[in-house]
């Protein structure tokens, strides 16, 4: 195995929600603020002519003992099959990364203000990329019954 190296963030997100549940992120008008010790107004410049952007956390306040290597029931859940974690999004992933495509609703200097993000206030951010159609999957889409299940109430 390789070496661990080391991440800084590029930002914190600000939000009212500080419990990770795990459904209703629509319902949640974020914004990422960039540390502005490192970065100026023109690290996001161009970025509010994009409708989304995909952005690269941390779940930083998952357990060391929560973390899963295997497989596991999605949420708990019995009834859906028990799949490996590299099989699911769950937040208890061996490197803790989370992704996920947001709608841009502004870009107010060092502020990125989205709608869609699923991590709670004081996540830190490793980076932000646009969401080009280039780079979305090419070709029809497969994924299994318990899949689209999971996400009818997440957004």
């Amino acid at each position: 195995m390789r070496d661990p190296f080391l991440m800084k963030p590029v930002g914190t997100v600000r939000c009212t929600r500080s419990e990770t549940t795990d459904d209703d992120w629509d319902a949640e008008s974020t914004r990422i603020e960039l540390d502005t010790t490192v970065f100026d107004d023109e690290a996001l410049m161009g970025l509010d002519s994009f409708s989304h952007a995909e952005v690269i956390f941390l779940f930083d306040r998952v357990a060391d003992a929560k973390i899963v290597t295997g497989a596991r029931h999605p949420r708990g859940q019995t009834d859906w099959p028990k799949i490996g974690i590299f099989a699911q999004r769950g937040k208890n992933r061996p490197n803790r990364l989370g992704a996920t495509i947001c709608e841009i609703h502004a870009v107010e200097g060092t502020v990125l203000h989205l709608k869609g993000l699923d991590a709670i206030d004081g996540t830190p951010v490793l980076d932000i990329k646009p969401v080009m159609s280039g780079f979305q999957p090419r070709g029809e889409l497969r994924e299994p019954g318990w899949a689209k299940e999971i996400m009818q109430t997440y957004w």
